[in-house]
């Protein structure tokens, strides 16, 4: 909507009957949009006035509905299917809150078992693939592994792919549910894989009698034989910040795979293009980037040098602040918690206190209050996966493994929702006004900086050196 648009435009609201009236200043018509859950519904508005809504990043736009994760950032509030996200993190375990995110509902025993016995049951990868990781250079980004493996799997399992086994093939709930069983299971095996593959280490097959966090660690760390069982403080610590992890609305990787998933294509693509989303370093490399902020900061003695930095626009503070939350993100006092019990295990990890002083300087200081800069989940979650010895470019990994769930809940609920059709965005064009073709000969010589356009003269100076 362009620039005189806006201004030709106005708006009221009727909220006794639910609605939005918008009036077209250059003509005087008015058009009464619906309201429902503080939406408001533009479809009929481009049908009848013709005009569209501009809004770059998406950041006032809804185009799903959805009953998986609310949040409320002004109040700090996190709820999966309507259970704050504190009681999971306390009284759950990352199974049950898998199958709560996927089928809408905490699970019996009886469905626990089943469940949790599927998902471990697909923990392995078909040797191919595994033969195909070991094939990637030693230093490859583990990040770049996982996107690469998780789309080959598509290939490995064709009678999933509606390309060739048909459109409606996820219209069949058990064979789409033994894909959210498969991948579950095998992003711990994937990522398992990446991580030894990087250290020169062979691959350790899932083992029996493990669950979901404690197997992970196992085939991480596993080194010969005996019967190695990591810590079960670790374990735990892992398991509920995969539960912290495991969705968290619309965020960019997953509006990924729901607009991947619009295409029809294979589940195994979309999840490969989400993970991708994940690896940007705006989106999933944000703990990344408070470990690499707290290093180079160094000492509590340089936090006020710093905090003023930040304040002239000279230095980022990560991990404060959130596009969603204006409060105090509620993942995060958990994570604090779960870092004091690492730490135990671990040793205390030396940049606890420049996080834990920088945490006191900032939330005191008016600056960062009158702005609403908070610590989010990423502030201490590095310093917790650097404690348990994970590389920093290992990190978006670990919030994939668990993102996953997320991720197939929105897949399968998009699947379901009869108002799904294709993502299509639409553009605000302001390139050229149609004109004519002109051949080569009639275009004006222009200097492009373009190495290939100075060939020509660069042939002419070695002629004449010669």
């Amino acid at each position: 909507m362009g620039e005189n648009q806006h201004k030709q435009l106005s708006f009221s609201a009727t909220s006794g009957n639910s609605t939005v009236t918008v009036t077209d200043n250059r003509t005087g018509k008015s058009f009464e949009l619906d309201i429902n859950n503080g939406t408001i519904d533009c479809r009929k508005f481009w049908g009848e006035a013709k005009i569209r809504l501009y809004d770059p990043g998406y950041m006032n736009t809804v185009n799903c509905t959805s009953k998986i994760t609310y949040i409320d950032g002004p109040k700090g509030i996190l709820l999966y299917r309507g259970i704050p996200i504190e009681q999971l993190a306390l009284k759950s375990n990352f199974m049950e809150v898998s199958y709560l995110l996927i089928n809408g509902s905490l699970p019996s025993k009886t469905q626990l078992d089943y469940f949790g016995g599927r998902v471990m049951n697909h923990t392995y990868v078909h040797e191919d693939l595994k033969t195909m990781m070991g094939t990637f250079r030693y230093d490859s980004h583990p990040m770049g592994m996982m996107v690469s493996s998780m789309a080959a799997m598509s290939l490995t399992h064709p009678e999933a792919n509606p390309a060739l086994a048909g459109q409606g093939v996820y219209d069949n709930k058990r064979l789409r549910n033994k894909q959210i069983h498969r991948i579950i299971g095998t992003m711990p095996t994937l990522a398992a894989i990446a991580y030894r593959h990087r250290m020169g280490r062979p691959t350790v097959d899932p083992a029996e009698g493990l669950d979901y966090a404690e197997n992970f660690l196992y085939m991480l760390d596993k080194m010969g034989g005996g019967n190695y069982k990591p810590h079960p403080t670790l374990v735990k610590a892992m398991d509920i910040l995969f539960i912290l992890h495991a969705d968290h609305e619309l965020n960019c990787s997953t509006a990924a795979m729901r607009h991947l998933t619009s295409s029809g294509v294979d589940v195994y693509t979309s999840v490969a293009a989400a993970i991708g989303a994940l690896y940007g370093p705006r989106h999933g490399g944000a703990n990344e980037a408070v470990l690499r902020m707290l290093e180079k900061i160094g000492s509590v003695d340089n936090i006020p040098a710093f905090i003023e930095g930040v304040k002239n626009k000279k230095e980022k503070l990560m991990g404060f602040g959130h596009r969603v939350y204006k409060n105090y993100d509620p993942r995060a006092t958990i994570v604090r918690r779960i870092a004091e019990d690492v730490f135990k295990i671990t040793g205390k990890e030396e940049l606890i206190e420049v996080a834990s002083a920088l945490e006191k300087h900032a939330l005191s200081d008016p600056y960062f209050k009158k702005r609403n800069l908070y610590p989010n989940v990423d502030f201490y979650s590095g310093l917790i996966y650097k404690a348990l010895g994970f590389p920093t470019d290992f990190f978006p990994v670990l919030f994939a493994i668990p993102r996953s769930v997320g991720w197939l809940s929105h897949w399968s609920e998009f699947l379901d929702d009869k108002e799904n059709r294709i993502i299509r965005p639409r553009q605000n064009y302001v390139g050229a006004t149609i004109h004519d073709y002109t051949s080569i000969e009639g275009r004006p010589d222009a200097v492009t900086g373009d190495i290939r356009s100075n060939s020509s003269a660069e042939s002419k100076r070695r002629d004449a050196g010669k």
